[in-house]
C-alpha cells in the first residue's frame, strides 16, 4: 500500500516528531541529548534551516521547524537521523535502527496555530510530569525563551510577536493544546504502589530513608531511570522525600 504524501505548508513551516522504534528509549544519558542538540546545531547552515522550538523526550522528540528552500524536511532528518543513528550503535554497542520509520509531520500555516504547536512544544516535559515550569527542563528551547539562555533557536521569529512579559504569560497560560498528541500524555498513571515497588528496586532499602541519601553514588541516574518508568516528579519526591529541586537537578 503506498505511503500517503506529506502535506506540504506555503510557509515551509512544520511541527515535526520523531520517536523511538516500538517507543523504545532513545536518550540515556545527557551526554545523548547533547549530542543530538549539537546535530540540529551543525546541519542548520548547510540546510538552511530554522529552529523555533524543540524538545528531547525520553523516547521522542518534538520540533517546530523552517525548512530551507533546498533542502527539504525529510532531507534534513535523514541527514540527522544518520548521524545519531551511527554514533549511538557504536556507543551502546548495539545494531539496527533506532528511530521509527517515518517521522511525523504537520504544516504550520497561520501564526495562531504557529504559537499554538510552540507552546505545546516547550510545556511537553511538564505535562509529562517531568518538571514544574517548562524552562526547568534541559532538553528543550525554553531556557532560550524564557531565561535568555543562548543556544541553537532562532528565537527572534516569535519574540517578534510578543513583549518579553506577555510572551512569558503565554507560555505559563493553562491550556488544553494538542498537536500530533504523543503517548507520553495519555500514558498510564503510575499508581503509588507500583512507584513505591519500583524505587524499592531501584534504590533498595527502606523508602523514608531514601530522601536521605543525597550523596548516594548514582543517585541522579537512579533518578532518571525512576522518571522514564512513568514516575512524576511530585510523585517521586511525596514518596521518597527527595526535594522536588534536587530530582530537577538530577535531570540535569
Amino acid at each position: 500500500m503506498p505511503r500517503t504524501a506529506r502535506k506540504k505548508s506555503c510557509k515551509q513551516i512544520y511541527h515535526v516528531m520523531l520517536r523511538g522504534i516500538n517507543k523504545q528509549q532513545i536518550f540515556y544519558e545527557k551526554e545523548d541529548y547533547q549530542f543530538f542538540v549539537s546535530l540540529l546545531e551543525r546541519y542548520k547552515e548547510p540546510c538552511g534551516y530554522e529552529i523555533y522550538a524543540y524538545c528531547l523526550m525520553g523516547n521522542h522528540i518534538h520540533l517546530l521547524i523552517r525548512e530551507g528552500n533546498e533542502v527539504t524536511t525529510g532531507d534534513i532528518f535523514r541527514h540527522i537521523g544518520s548521524a545519531f543513528v551511527y554514533w549511538y550503535n557504536i556507543k551502546y554497542e548495539r545494531v539496527g535502527h533506532l528511530f521509527q520509520d517515518r517521522y511525523k509531520s504537520e504544516p504550520v500555516e497561520d501564526e495562531t496555530y504557529l504559537l499554538t504547536v510552540f507552546r505545546y512544544i516547550l510545556n511537553n516535559p511538564v505535562k509529562a510530569g517531568l518538571c514544574c515550569k517548562a524552562e526547568e527542563y534541559p532538553y528543550s528551547s525554553a531556557g532560550e525563551y524564557l531565561k535568555g539562555i543562548n543556544g541553537i533557536t532562532d528565537t527572534s521569529y516569535i519574540k517578534g510577536m510578543y513583549n518579553e512579559k506577555n510572551l512569558k504569560e503565554y507560555i505559563y497560560q493553562k491550556n488544553e493544546d494538542q498537536c500530533m498528541e504523543m503517548d507520553e500524555t495519555n500514558r498510564k498513571r503510575v499508581t503509588d504502589e507500583e512507584a513505591r515497588q519500583l524505587i524499592s528496586k531501584e534504590l533498595g532499602g527502606v523508602i523514608p530513608a531514601i530522601g536521605k541519601a543525597k550523596e548516594r553514588k548514582g543517585l541522579n541516574s537512579s533518578i532518571n531511570r525512576l522518571i522514564r518508568a512513568g514516575i512524576s516528579i511530585r510523585q517521586l519526591s511525596r514518596l521518597t522525600g527527595i526535594t522536588k529541586k534536587i530530582i530537577e537537578n538530577a535531570l540535569e
